[in-house]
């Protein structure tokens, strides 16, 4: 009787080992450079080689930005249904679940930067690519509602394909809701820093994703209501290069500036700082 292993190829421990370092890197997404995961950390996924950011998670995001083991989250526990019994969407929703690991596509809660207290809200685009449903602009919504009672800052991270389809009229409402919690947010003399990754569209940036005091953007970043495809069917032109992203958004004052995510945390704690932020003990 023949050996089971007779043809099998000799293990490579050389060969092993590369496998291993496979495993432990990521490509980039534009120029396609292997990147060690430690490396990605530490660069808080930005390609050190060609500077391009990666999507990432938004509670990542939030782990990454904000000072360490104080993310405190708010409405977890909230989560859309199908209040339209549209066909698949309750499998879509699922899906969704699964592959962030999140119940909603958007995680609020309180956190502090460089000390200082304010609300948060990251919007994840491995959630349905950040869509919003009803219960994405309630979680937004109460977020803003308790930040203006304790009296601090916000800071958003959008990332959105726009709004739900599959939740109808219930999901467009949300640019209207939040808009008054921002409004009311705003009133009370309070500051909203709105930081628009890739991609920001739809119905998100026809609201509060546009509505803060301070728009940054991430660089290249596309940023706009109706995608470019839409727009050069709609028109029947070629679009500038570039158009709706960050750069072009910035030429044309659509934001205020764009800054690398590996300055942002710094960038945040100078913002809330000059605009009257509190340490932890003065809250």
């Amino acid at each position: 009787m023949l050996p089971k292993n007779l043809f099998r190829r000799p293990r490579n421990t050389l060969e092993d080992a590369g496998q291993s370092v496979m495993a432990e890197s990521f490509a980039c997404t534009n120029c396609k450079r292997l990147l060690p995961d430690d490396q990605l950390v530490g660069d808080v996924y930005v390609c050190r080689y060609c500077g391009a950011h990666m999507r990432i998670g938004a509670r990542k995001r939030i782990a990454l930005l904000f000072d360490k083991d104080s993310f405190e989250e708010i409405d977890a526990s909230l989560q859309s249904g199908n209040p339209l019994s549209f066909p698949e969407y309750d499998g879509k929703l699922e899906k969704a679940r699964t592959a962030s690991n999140e119940n909603e596509s958007v995680i609020t809660g309180f956190a502090r930067v460089g000390g200082m207290s304010c609300g948060v809200f990251s919007m994840d685009p491995f959630f349905m690519m950040g869509s919003m449903g009803t219960m994405t602009g309630e979680k937004i919504t109460r977020l803003f509602e308790e930040a203006t009672r304790r009296c601090l800052p916000v800071i958003g991270f959008t990332v959105s394909g726009g709004a739900r389809m599959q939740e109808g009229i219930l999901s467009l409402m949300q640019m209207a809701k939040t808009t008054a919690a921002v409004c009311r947010h705003s009133d009370a003399g309070l500051l909203y820093i709105a930081v628009l990754t890739d991609p920001t569209t739809g119905g998100v940036d026809a609201s509060f994703a546009m509505e803060g005091d301070i728009i940054i953007a991430e660089p290249n970043a596309l940023i706009g209501f109706a995608g470019p495809r839409v727009i050069e069917q709609t028109i029947r032109q070629k679009l500038p290069a570039g158009f709706q992203r960050a750069e072009f958004q910035l030429e044309k004052g659509f934001v205020d500036m764009i800054c690398d995510r590996r300055e942002m945390k710094q960038m945040l704690e100078r913002l809330i700082r000059l605009h009257g932020g509190r340490e932890e003990s003065e809250v």
